[in-house]
Formats: C-alpha cells, sequence, structure tokens
C-alpha cells in the first residue's frame, strides 16, 4: 500500500518533487521546464561558444566557469529525477536517463585525465555535451504527438523504404549494365550509390550517365523521386490529422517512467500502474 502509485506514502517531498519534475500539466511542472529549458539552451549556447577559437580566448574563464555551474545544476536535476522516482535504475537506463548521464559526464571525465599530451583527448570528450540538445525533447509540447505518430505509421514507412531500395537496386544495376565501367559505374554498388542520390534528389553530381538511355534511365529516376516525396509525407500527416485533438497528456508513469497517456487514463497504458 505504502508504494501502490510508485511513490512512497510516507515521504510527500518525494511525491511533490516528482511531480514537479516530472508533470507538466501543473504551475510549478511548467515553471521547472521553463527554466530547465532556458538552461539547457544556454549550455548549448556555451559549448558552441567555446569552439570558436576566438571567444576561447578571450572569454575562456567565464565559458568555464558557467560549464562548471550548469554542469552542477543538472547533476542535481539527475540526483532528484533517481531520487523521487520508485525503480532509480530503470530510469536511469531508459533514454532520457542516458542522456542526462551523457550531458553531465563529459565534464567530471575531464578531471580525470592529466597531462598536457592529453588536451585533444578532453576536448574530444568534452564535446559529448552537445547530448543535452536531446534534453529538450523532454520539453517540447509537440514531440510526444510526433512520436506517437510515428510510431503507429513505422510500418508504412518500412514498407515505403523498402520499396525505394529496390527501385534504386533495379535503377543502379540497369545504370551499370548501361553505362558500365568507361562510363564511372564500376559496379552495382556505385550505381545503387548513384540512384540512392538520385531518387532522393540529392544530385552530388559525382556520378552521371553520357549515354542517352542511361540519361533517359536518369530522368526515370527523377521523377520517380520527386514523386515519392510526397508519399511519406501524406502517411504521416494522416495520422497527425488523426491525432489532433487526442494529444496525450505529459504525465509521467511514477513506475516505468513513460509518458503518452491519455488525459482520462488511470493506470498506465505501459505496465498497467495506477497514474495517481
Amino acid at each position: 500500500m505504502l508504494e501502490r502509485d510508485g511513490i512512497d506514502r510516507r515521504n510527500p517531498l518525494r511525491r511533490r518533487v516528482h511531480e514537479v519534475i516530472f508533470e507538466a500539466d501543473t504551475p510549478m511542472g511548467k515553471l521547472f521546464d521553463a527554466l530547465l529549458l532556458i538552461t539547457i539552451l544556454v549550455s548549448i549556447l556555451a559549448v558552441m561558444l567555446e569552439s570558436v577559437p576566438t571567444y576561447q580566448a578571450s572569454h575562456g574563464t567565464l565559458l568555464r566557469t558557467v560549464e562548471w555551474v550548469l554542469t552542477i545544476v543538472f547533476t542535481a536535476e539527475y540526483i532528484l529525477r533517481l531520487w523521487c522516482v520508485r525503480r532509480p535504475t530503470h530510469y536511469a537506463k531508459s533514454f532520457f536517463g542516458v542522456v542526462d548521464m551523457l550531458a553531465i559526464l563529459p565534464t567530471y571525465l575531464s578531471l580525470l585525465i592529466p597531462g598536457a599530451q592529453s588536451l585533444m583527448v578532453i576536448r574530444s570528450i568534452r564535446l559529448l555535451r552537445v547530448f543535452r540538445i536531446f534534453k529538450l525533447a523532454r520539453y517540447l509540447s509537440e514531440v510526444l504527438s510526433l512520436m506517437h505518430a510515428l510510431r503507429a505509421t513505422r510500418h508504412k514507412i518500412t514498407v515505403f523504404l523498402f520499396i525505394v531500395v529496390a527501385m534504386a537496386l533495379i535503377l543502379g544495376t540497369l545504370m551499370y549494365m548501361i553505362e558500365g565501367e568507361q562510363g564511372g559505374f564500376t559496379s552495382i554498388p556505385a550505381g545503387f550509390y548513384w540512384a540512392i542520390v538520385t531518387l532522393t534528389t540529392v544530385g552530388y553530381g559525382d556520378l552521371a550517365p553520357h549515354t542517352v538511355p542511361g540519361q533517359i534511365i536518369a530522368s526515370v529516376g527523377m521523377l520517380l523521386g520527386y514523386s515519392m516525396i510526397i508519399i511519406p509525407i501524406g502517411i504521416f500527416a494522416v495520422e497527425i490529422v488523426k491525432r489532433h485533438g487526442k494529444e496525450p497528456t505529459t504525465h509521467a508513469c511514477p513506475n516505468c517512467m513513460r509518458e503518452g497517456h491519455d488525459t482520462d487514463a488511470i493506470h498506465c497504458k505501459f505496465c498497467g500502474s495506477p497514474l495517481h
């Protein structure tokens, strides 16, 4: 009974912290998300500025100070998240748990690598701080709707991609047969690469047909590429329209920490635990 909803009922502070950190439907939850969003953006900006030599030379101390302050803030946030959930190890191994760890770990690792010869290694490790940009996803209201739409259309999109790959393989093989090595198509994989570049309308120009039949096939591939762009967009748009007006809440399950529940949900749709 004490942990029926995943949060220890003997500790109201723990329940309160969980509501503030994991719920975006309450005033305090919205305020917490807004402040943390600003902190993440400042952190990303600091990482970007630190990569600019002029800013690093003139404001290196300030940027390092900002980095350590933000690292301490993110560390406190991470500890609070682990403390207020029922299964800390489950959250630590989740996507956002790993992202939260990657957001703070590089700064601490940089202290454990001594020696001037390791400065480049430290610099590369600290670049992992850009993983903080993934923390933004938790605080964007439309991300859940997009994720649900992607999940609902994954089978259709997979079939579509399989068809595209099959078409690219056919076009690439035909181009290899027609143009041959003298035209730069030295193998079927080379033709397959050209077909993918053509169908996706990227068109690097490093491979191009020189014969009339090859140019005809290339023209067909270009037209197919343009016509196929609308297919995944249409599939995805239909799912978004279907979910319009039925957006899930940001209420996180205290047990499995997953979001995306309906507004009138009483139990978690993923693990069955009570949400309240």
